[in-house]
């Protein structure tokens, strides 16, 4: 049950964004005098309207999304004679109002990291990136094997764990590995993968301030790069240890609502900058897709959909995570906002990218003497948008199938 309210909570959610969105667009165009004629929650049947005005409002049948039609979007539209049609106004109120929907999710970002941070508590931003976590101390845990496959865990034919072996306990901090000073982690992980093969190495480690040394016999396994999760994997050495952190980074912080504001910018930037990334590795990511769908390992980093989204909101319930559901609404709506502003029709950046080409267009011909080319033809670039959709949907359908066939799972 607790599941259920999760996975509804988190869709709900979204379905709500995404008709704020929306409302975005509404709200400026009618702010600059264009012609709104409906706003509807949905699509397919209408299940319930009115009008006031001009514009008609309503909740049709279809929770996945929502619409607003805003008169003369382009001007091949069959109303773009009206007066009011907005292919008519300047080309910075057409931009305010396409890029609305954007900002709003924006601003829906910021206010849940602030409403989080002032009323719950967020991880301490002292281990927030791999980068800070790895500059850490190299304080470990001790893991019962070597696994030859991290992602699958301990197997029965994994070898045991050789720091466990030779007598290391969870939250010792090693020092030395050899003759190497190890004052991080990352140093840490280092030394110990550079270590030659089978060929025992003396480690020093604090315990309770106490200096001690053991004998470690590395394992050869293979490893992607400690600082590329997504690299090439190579033959290293390994003594079956993670990374622990001291225990004041380990607890969560509280701030009150002045202090919330800069922490939930910081976090801002950070979720931005992961989008981007994220972004960036799609492509990349596709084949592994493919493959969790025929039942490989899934990447628990790859792509989601809004059902995987969904299925993490319910994992989160069961546990009481309720704050880190927000933030998972929270770096959704950064992403969509985003998203919507690639430069591509029929998303809203392409058509904010066609009005300032139109713009730079028309100012180089007057420049030049010519007359104005006038506005783009939409329908040239029908095979373009269909091209752009056919891709994106395909992608929704891919990511859909392998959340529901083979979900990425927080808690396994």
């Amino acid at each position: 049950m607790i599941y259920a309210l999760g996975l509804v909570a988190l869709a709900l959610a979204l379905f709500v964004s995404v008709c704020l969105h929306e409302a975005g667009h509404m709200g400026t165009a009618k702010m600059f005098g264009m012609r709104v004629t409906r706003y509807f929650a949905g699509f397919g049947p209408t299940l319930w309207s009115f009008k006031r005005g001009e514009t008609e409002y309503g909740i049709k049948g279809i929770p996945l999304g929502g619409f607003v039609k805003i008169v003369g979007m382009t001007p091949q539209e069959d109303d773009a004679d009206d007066p009011r049609a907005m292919w008519r106004y300047p080309v910075w109120k057409r931009t305010i109002v396409m890029s609305a929907g954007s900002v709003v999710h924006f601003i829906l970002a910021f206010f849940i990291f602030w409403g989080v941070a002032a009323t719950a508590s967020l991880p301490n931003s002292a281990i927030d990136t791999p980068a800070e976590q790895l500059a850490q101390p190299a304080i470990v845990t001790v893991a019962e094997c070597i696994p030859m496959v991290p992602e699958k865990g301990c197997q029965d034919t994994d070898p045991k764990g050789a720091a466990l072996t030779a007598g290391l306990k969870d939250g010792d901090q090693i020092t030395r590995v050899g003759s190497t000073d190890t004052p991080t982690y990352l140093a840490l992980v280092g030394a110990i993968r550079t270590l030659p093969a089978e060929q025992k190495v003396d480690i020093t480690f604090l315990r309770d301030g106490v200096s001690q040394t053991v004998s470690v016999q590395p394992t050869v396994v293979e490893r992607t790069p400690i600082d590329d999760p997504d690299g090439k994997k190579t033959k290293v050495a390994a003594i079956g240890v993670g990374q622990d952190f001291l225990p004041a980074l380990k607890e969560p912080v509280h701030y009150n609502v002045v202090e919330a504001f800069p922490v939930a910018a910081d976090y801002y930037g950070r979720t931005i900058s992961g989008s981007f990334a994220a972004m960036k590795k799609i492509p990349e990511k596709v084949p592994a897709l493919f493959g969790a769908i025929s039942g490989d390992e899934r990447d628990p980093n790859g792509p989601i959909s809004v059902v995987g989204a969904s299925r993490i909101g319910g994992e989160l319930a069961e546990v009481g995570a309720w704050a880190q559901i927000f933030l998972v609404i929270a770096s959704l709506n950064l992403f969509f906002g985003i998203f919507n502003l690639l430069p591509l029709l029929p998303l809203d950046g392409g058509h904010i990218a066609i009005a300032w080409f139109e713009r730079a267009r028309t100012w180089v011909y007057a420049r030049f003497g010519k007359a104005d080319p006038g506005r783009v033809d939409y329908y040239k670039l029908m095979p373009v948008t269909y091209a752009v959709i056919f891709i994106f949907g395909a992608f929704t359908l891919l990511t859909v199938t392998a959340d529901v066939v083979n979900p990425i799972r927080i808690f396994r």
